[in-house]
């Protein structure tokens, strides 16, 4: 059997190691461990949980040991998906290079620019970071990869799967044609496998177990529900998800339940503390602060529940976990896998629990074709029952005008014709500053209609309107006795502009001196006007 100290690594990582409590190594590690050594580029593939961290951070801590970094040029660059997974590999780092001069910087969101800025101008060994806040730094002047003399990318299937194949190209167009790359994940999709063919150069290729494979150690099942309206699905979920927790009873000493969207995920927890659960949500729209102290207490122990997006899905260690509840399945095959792999680590034993509905039934079979077995199904806990609210009859509408196709912007749950006629109905406002005060006399219905309209003094109250105010606005710009109205002139026609000219024939002129009449602009309306102009002379 293959022990550490055959992988020839140095004596200060087998030391470190044995204080681990770690004698022999895992497959992933047997295989991987010497091809690092050598310099070649490595893609790991081996299912969650076998200690792929270990696999390329040992290698890295013995080749590192000799040499020393420059400022803002680190020497290795390891690139993670979420700031969890890097945080858990800068603290296996830390482990494993405790008896070493080696230096670190953790590079993730969430956190100052200026901590992270002073550690890289001291010059570090090995960088760890998310792709987005690496790329923050580079651009801002303060960081440079040439100096990169292995890369690391872990979870690689995520990595390109989710949105950073942009960011990881230009990064890899940063830093050496020569350096050394290693890819590790528990799943590799053919067409992700295509893409790091671009990226690795002759792979020593290390796959320990079937792809996309569960662990046996963990125990699968699922639950159906079919709950009786489409609207309650929620609630249905939620009932059932408490009663499989009490079922487990003291069986179920802590567990991540994992939702598909944020919103989800805060709902589901706010109704487990509700119910007197000891719960706590972790997502990504968090910060960074909160989601690392709500990891600490379920490290250890005060916090039994965690629930969580994706974001936990992916390479966090946290051994002791007995119990994975899957409140939604995830939409994405390869997801099932990496989150019961949070369960049933280091050979421990584990349980996976699912719940399904009717709308699953394509994510169910997408899973179960990855997986390559059916997942066991389970009853329902015993004595459980729909509460009478997930029963309840959806809300009936009196008026088919108010009904919720119906909706308006104005208003919520109110068709426009009620508002309409609530509106109407509604009293007249009461400002003492602005309203005259009125006399109890009777109004008449006159008065009454009025008041209705608008309540404002009687001097800004708008005249009615009538069909002598209609008349007038047709025949504005219209003098009746010149014919019909000039159109494109507003309000106002110039006056000249509504007169009738009469015009002459022009004499021809016989003289230069002689006076010539005017023109016909210049005439008046009723008779010709001579009008003698100075000689030249």
């Amino acid at each position: 059997m293959t022990k550490f100290t055959d992988l020839k690594l140095s004596p200060d990582v087998l030391k470190a190691v044995a204080e681990a409590g770690y004698e022999t190594p895992t497959p992933i590690q047997a295989g991987a461990i010497p091809h690092a050594l050598e310099g070649k580029d490595v893609l790991g593939i081996a299912q969650t949980g076998t200690g792929k961290t270990a696999s390329f951070t040992l290698p890295m801590v013995t080749m590192l040991d000799k040499g020393r970094a420059r400022a803002r040029m680190p020497r290795s660059l390891v690139l993670c998906p979420t700031r969890e997974l890097a945080a858990q590999v800068a603290e296996n780092f830390d482990t494993y290079a405790k008896y070493t001069k080696l230096t670190k910087a953790l590079l993730i969101g969430g956190v100052s620019f200026g901590e992270q800025d002073k550690l890289i101008d001291r010059g570090v060994d090995v960088l760890i970071a998310t792709p987005g806040r690496l790329l923050d730094h580079f651009e801002r002047g303060k960081l440079l990869l040439t100096g990169v003399q292995i890369m690391v990318v872990d979870e690689a299937d995520r990595m390109l799967d989710m949105g950073f194949i942009p960011d990881i190209e230009r990064i890899f167009q940063l830093t050496p044609f020569t350096r050394q790359t290693m890819f590790y994940s528990a799943t590799m999709a053919p067409e992700i496998e295509r893409i790091t063919n671009t990226f690795l150069h002759t792979p020593a290729r290390i796959e320990v177990a079937r792809q996309a494979t569960t662990s046996e150690t963990i125990t699968q099942t699922l639950v159906e529900i079919a709950p009786p309206r489409r609207d309650q699905t929620a609630k249905a979920k939620r009932e059932l998800l408490r009663a499989l927790i009490s079922a487990e009873g003291e069986a179920c000493t802590n567990a991540i339940i994992f939702c598909n969207r944020k919103t989800d995920v805060d709902i589901v927890a706010k109704s487990l503390k509700t119910h007197g659960f000891n719960a706590a949500p972790i997502h990504g729209d968090l910060d960074q602060s909160q989601r690392m102290r709500t990891l600490d207490a379920f490290r250890d122990g005060s916090l039994q529940l965690l629930v969580a997006s994706d974001v936990a899905a992916r390479g966090l260690d946290i051994p002791a976990v007995s119990h994975v509840f899957n409140y939604d399945l995830p939409s994405h095959a390869e997801d099932y896998v990496h989150r019961i792999g949070r369960t049933g680590r280091a050979g421990r034993k584990g349980a996976a629990m699912s719940i399904g509905t009717p709308g699953d039934a394509k994510y169910l079979a997408a899973i179960e074709a990855l997986v390559n077995m059916e997942i066991p199904r389970a009853e329902a806990p015993e004595g459980f029952a729909l509460s009478e609210a997930a029963h309840r009859e959806p809300r009936k509408y009196d008026d088919d005008k108010g009904s919720r196709n119906s909706r308006s912007r104005g208003g919520r749950g109110r068709g426009r014709s009620e508002r309409t006629r609530d509106d109407k109905q509604r009293p007249p406002r009461n400002d003492k500053d602005n309203t005259p005060e009125v006399s109890a006399a009777p109004k008449t219905e006159a008065e009454t209609e009025d008041s209705l309209i608008v309540d404002v003094p009687e001097a800004k109250r708008p005249e009615p309107r009538n069909e002598t105010r209609r008349e007038d606005r047709r025949d504005r710009g219209r003098n009746r006795d010149n014919g019909p109205a000039v159109v494109g002139m507003g309000d106002h026609v110039p006056d000249f502009l509504l007169r009738s000219f009469r015009t002459s024939p022009k004499p021809a002129a016989k003289d230069s001196a002689a006076p010539r009449k005017a023109s016909p602009a210049s005439a008046s309306a009723d008779a010709d006007v001579d009008v003698e102009e100075p000689s030249e002379s």
